[in-house]
């Protein structure tokens, strides 16, 4: 990995990590939100050092372009000025969750430390939209057209749903 690249993946595991504690920690909604941004923001240039333009992109159409956007507008709807009061005498779940937490970072961790294989090469075209396209309808074409007509279904089957209540 070249010296930039090592930067940004730096720059971006900083910024992500600062977006998630915001998020979590913070006690009016609205900078919650804005935490969230940041994160998801961050993602998308960590997908970036991963040569997955693609997944970058959509990363930031998907979730910061309509999910965010969904959740400034509930809380414009409830009111910014809204706080989370602190959560007290619940010690157990707090305690319970800190240590799975440190569990799963545990394990991960040891996985990743004992690690001997070689690390393959990328292939030409990977995270690119040709990479995808020809992976989805060269390579997947029937698990690709199974789950196309699944969510067909599942839309009929709601708007068949709506209609029969309004009625």
């Amino acid at each position: 990995m070249s010296l930039p690249g090592a930067t940004l993946l730096v720059v971006m595991a900083i910024f992500a990590i600062v977006g998630a504690l915001i998020t979590v920690w913070a006690r009016r909604p609205l900078r919650a939100a804005m935490g969230l941004l940041v994160h998801i923001v961050a993602l998308a240039g960590l997908f970036l050092t991963l040569h997955a333009q693609l997944m970058a992109v959509l990363q930031l159409l998907v979730y910061a372009g309509a999910v965010v956007v969904l959740f400034v507008f509930v809380i414009m709807l409830i009111g910014p000025a809204a706080e989370v009061g602190p959560i007290e005498g619940r010690v157990l779940p707090r305690a319970l969750s800190i240590a799975m937490v440190g569990v799963t970072v545990a394990a991960v961790a040891t996985g990743i430390a004992h690690f001997e294989g070689e690390w393959g090469d990328v292939p030409e075209g990977f995270g690119t939209v040709e990479g995808l396209g020809m992976a989805i309808y060269k390579q997947a074409a029937v698990p690709f057209e199974i789950i196309s007509v699944t969510l067909l279904v599942a839309i009929v089957g709601a708007i068949a749903i709506a209609r029969s209540r309004q009625e």
